[in-house]
């Protein structure tokens, strides 16, 4: 039988897997050649160091991210469902979720700067039209949201056997009244 040619895709993918099924913890280069079923040794040729495979793995996640929450999302209603959608995935996904929520951020040093780097630019703009409220109020309930979501999000994703979908959408609502209800009253 001859030898599978092991690609860089592979390993990342490989690691992808391990990381969403065990934790970017489990991301080792044994783990890896044992999922690909390979030696160690054309791990290590495309790994030069576990920091750029991690980063790698980072990337992927994140695509898989955005791909997720744009198929789950409501187009009737994008703002609310979207943060359900996160919640979603924290309940279904919820290695990948702490992966995405815990990684490094570089260059934030204050939650303006976490906004431009995390949210869409246009967010703002559609949120502020559909609420018909100024765009710096919208982007302050969206930035509110996101903290929110986040926090409620990892407790979510944590727990053990779990917080019921419905207690947690329930809350997120709660904030989201009480957030608007700030938006609308700084309006006036």
């Amino acid at each position: 039988m001859p030898k599978q040619r092991i690609t860089k895709e592979m390993v990342v993918d490989a690691a992808f897997e391990i990381a969403r099924s065990s934790g970017m913890e489990q991301v080792m280069v044994k783990n890896i050649a044992d999922k690909i079923g390979c030696s160690v040794q054309p791990i290590y040729s495309y790994c030069k160091n576990m920091d750029g495979l991690r980063q790698d793995v980072i990337e992927q996640v994140n695509h898989f991210i955005q791909e997720y929450v744009v198929s789950h999302i409501n187009k009737d209603d994008l703002f609310r469902s979207t943060g359900k959608s996160y919640i979603r995935l924290a309940q279904e996904e919820p290695h990948l979720f702490r992966i995405f929520i815990l990684h490094q951020r570089e260059g934030i040093s204050s939650l303006n700067d976490l906004y431009q780097a995390e949210a869409n630019p246009h967010t703002a703009e559609v949120i502020a039209k559909e609420l018909n409220i100024n765009v710096e109020r919208a982007k302050q309930l969206h930035l509110n949201m996101l903290i929110y979501t986040i926090g409620i999000g990892t407790i979510f994703s944590v727990t053990t056997p779990g917080i019921s979908t419905d207690e947690i959408y329930t809350q997120q609502e709660v904030a989201y009244e009480a957030f608007l209800k700030q938006a609308l009253r700084n309006e006036e």
